[in-house]
């Protein structure tokens, strides 16, 4: 008994080593610290490799004189790319790609399978419509969730943006700090944030940079955001209690936000109780007696016969 004991000690012992392990590693891979070596390692390394290869600069150069020097220069698509978080030419390169070569390899598989003549033509064509529709249906839902994130993040940054403010930070170095902070808890609006503070240190007044911001994202509590830091820098309010009234109302609209998706939860459980829920309640309770009624009124033809 005692052995049977300590093994399940050292079981429990080195389970719970390796896990702490694991969860420092990965930890201490996202730390602030890390990822700024990591940056700046890998800046010396582009630019290492930029000044040995005059071909590859010159590609890069080529590649920047498409790549839009602000959102306002930004087409449709670009936005809805950035909106995403695909940010590098060359997610916008294979967005294009898949929305070509998607279309062709569903008709393509449809017509071998189903053939090309009569009915199945339809269904050619319709699969490579799907296949067109996909990419773009799932940017918008790496749209949307990254909009929530955003969305759901923005409360908490404004509490660490007024306590940096009050502990004496810049409104620059504040940014930069809450970056840092939430970029394990919302890496999307930490990248933002960062975006943010990027563009004020190249030249571009702050509120510019806060309007990109509201463009690059679309979301409204951002919106709102801007708004309310515009009227701040026109009236000379102070901006701390400005983002201390502003951080109340988005928490508030939080938990209304959530407040609303609990309430739905009722209608939405209608579809599964309905669908998969009552169809196997039925078969339980009303089975046996509708096998008795059919034993009794079909086999025999007498109800005595058939409850035998």
């Amino acid at each position: 008994m005692n052995a049977v004991t300590l093994a399940i000690v050292m079981v429990f012992a080195t389970v719970a080593l390796i896990s702490a392990s694991i969860a420092y590693l990965a930890l201490e891979a996202t730390s602030p610290a890390r990822r700024r070596i990591r940056d700046l390692l890998g800046g010396a390394d582009k630019a290492g490799e930029s000044s040995t290869n005059p071909e590859s600069s010159l590609v890069v150069q080529r590649v920047k004189t498409f790549v839009p020097k602000s959102a306002m220069d930004m087409g449709k698509l670009q936005k809805r790319m950035v909106r995403a978080g695909f940010l590098k030419p060359s997610h916008l390169l294979i967005f294009l790609l898949l929305q070509i070569s998607l279309p062709i390899i569903a008709f393509a598989a449809c017509a071998y399978f189903l053939g090309t003549s009569g009915r199945s033509l339809v269904f050619d064509v319709m699969a490579a419509i799907v296949g067109y529709l996909v990419p773009g249906l799932t940017l918008d839902h790496y749209i949307k969730l990254r909009q929530k994130e955003i969305q759901n993040g923005l409360p908490d940054a404004l509490d660490l943006l007024i306590v940096s403010i009050e502990a004496g930070l810049a409104i620059d170095q504040a940014i930069m700090k809450c970056a840092e902070e939430l970029y394990i808890a919302y890496p999307a609006l930490a990248e933002e944030l960062r975006y943010v503070n990027i563009e004020c240190r190249a030249g571009k007044p702050r509120l510019e940079a806060f309007k990109n911001f509201a463009i690059r994202t679309k979301v409204d509590d951002v919106r709102a955001l801007v708004a309310m830091l515009v009227q701040t820098d026109r009236f000379g309010t102070s901006i701390a209690q400005a983002l201390r009234t502003h951080a109340e109302e988005s928490r508030t609209k939080r938990r209304q936000r959530a407040e609303e998706r609990a309430a739905k939860i009722g209608v939405k459980l209608v579809f599964p109780l309905v669908f998969c829920l009552f169809p196997a309640f039925y078969v339980v309770t009303l089975g046996p007696a509708i096998i008795k009624f059919v034993h009794a009124f079909g086999g025999s033809g007498s109800i005595s016969g058939g409850f035998r």
